[in-house]
């Protein structure tokens, strides 16, 4: 495999669901290599470092190896190191064990304006 987009490698080693989420990842800025965003079209090439926002974690991916379609999750590992941190882990570990987002009963729904700082708070 001579040539692979970013969008297309993350999808295949799992770390998205679908491509077209990828996609959207790299337009809006989540994927950046050397902390420049890359575009979907970007390609991958072995050894390149890439920081990831996903969700509320910010992951630290290197590639492995290049690879033509999806994989299983047990072969993985062959593709990609995970540089991520282990207190980023530690700290989703403890959001997620206390809840990311609570809002007092009988609040009500949040508004246009409390979506918005909810998704700057998580996504940035």
């Amino acid at each position: 495999m001579s040539e692979l987009r970013i969008d297309k490698y993350l999808w295949a080693v799992r770390l998205y669901k679908t491509r077209s989420i990828a996609t959207d990842a790299c337009r809006s800025g989540r994927v950046k290599l050397n902390g420049v965003p890359v575009k979907p079209s970007h390609e991958v090439a072995e050894g390149e470092i890439y920081e990831l926002n996903i969700d509320q974690m910010h992951r630290t991916i290197q590639v492995k190896a290049l690879l033509g379609n999806r994989v299983g999750a047990k072969l993985v590992e062959n593709y990609l190191t995970d540089l991520t941190p282990k207190e980023e882990y530690e700290r989703i570990q403890m959001a997620r064990q206390y809840g990311f987002e609570k809002r007092d009963r009988g609040a009500g729904r949040p508004t246009k304006r409390d979506r918005r700082e909810i998704e700057e708070f998580k996504y940035k």
